[in-house]
């Protein structure tokens, strides 16, 4: 099953797609916002359909201790907003320390700041993806 993962950002939207084994997770793309949610959408939903993809995962912001505060609350309003708009099952999934992450593998790969900001909302996008199908791919 081909999933598309998606890292919700104020900026920026990272994507990641998983092989369609379901097995790795790998960055694909960055979308920068347009300040037009529809427009926002519409981009999300071509990587969908430009990937295949069969469900599209959503990270979400929890606290540290797990609730959720405003930043989780605007990704389960944009989350409802894809399910209504995509015709493919939409989850949301823990996206807790996915950046971190991300930004201490591309420091550890010695890529300098700027270029970083190009693609670690991507790779924190493939790393919750990556932890997603690791859990058994949970549908709630």
């Amino acid at each position: 099953m081909r999933a598309l993962g998606i890292d919700l950002g104020e900026r920026r939207v990272g994507v990641a797609v998983c092989d369609s084994a379901a097995t790795v997770a790998t960055p694909v793309a960055t979308l920068q916002r347009s300040g037009d949610p529809d427009q926002d959408l519409r981009a999300i939903s071509e990587q969908v359909s430009e990937w295949q993809a069969e469900i599209v995962v959503v990270g979400l912001p929890v606290s540290l201790n797990g609730s959720e505060g405003p930043a989780a609350e605007a990704a389960r309003a944009e989350t409802a907003r894809l399910e209504r708009h995509l015709t493919v099952p939409v989850v949301s999934y823990d996206e807790r320390f996915t950046t971190v992450i991300a930004e201490r593998s591309l420091i550890a790969q010695q890529m300098k700041g700027p270029q970083r900001r190009g693609v670690v909302d991507q790779v924190a996008a493939a790393v919750m993806l990556q932890s997603w199908i690791d859990a058994g791919m949970p549908r709630d």
